[in-house]
């Protein structure tokens, strides 16, 4: 499997999460659900793709600007995050910013299956393209398994 239908993969997971997401009311129980589900792919995704398809291209003249402003996505995306976290589910705040942070999860997975993913075929060959896309998966099942901790900056303090 190639890095690209790797993320794609998870991107689906994503846009279903969004979807069912936003037709949920109050602080409900499968809000609740459907929150810390699309909380963790999000957050999980964010850090493998980071490690797996920017950073290689960050190199490269070719996909350093795009590298940048996806990477940039994702932190404006966590921002968003941060916010819902500490927003009252039931409020109508609550559902507006998480119609905000799905149009940029849209826009972001607009961005990479659009123009990312043909630009990048250019750079890697084959073989890098299927390394990436088994060191992608490996990471999101452990982060998957091990999340919140496993996310940079969610580490707990003892």
């Amino acid at each position: 499997m190639k890095i690209y239908k790797a993320i794609k993969k998870d991107h689906d997971i994503q846009r279903d999460l969004c979807n069912k997401l936003v037709n949920t009311s109050g602080e409900s129980e499968e809000r609740k659900e459907l929150w810390t589900k699309l909380k963790k792919e999000l957050e999980v995704h964010a850090v493998a793709e980071e490690r797996y398809f920017y950073s290689p291209l960050i190199d490269t003249d070719e996909m350093q600007e795009d590298a940048r402003h996806g990477m940039a996505e994702h932190h404006e995306m966590d921002e968003l995050i941060a916010e819902l976290t500490d927003t009252d589910m039931s409020s109508p705040h609550w559902l507006a910013t998480f119609k905000k942070l799905m149009e940029k999860v849209e826009h972001h997975l607009k961005d990479e299956e659009d123009d990312f993913f043909g630009k990048a075929e250019g750079i890697y060959s084959e073989k890098e393209a299927d390394t990436l896309a088994k060191n992608y998966e490996n990471t999101m099942e452990e982060y998957r398994y091990t999340w919140p901790e496993s996310i940079p900056g969610n580490e707990t303090t003892e």
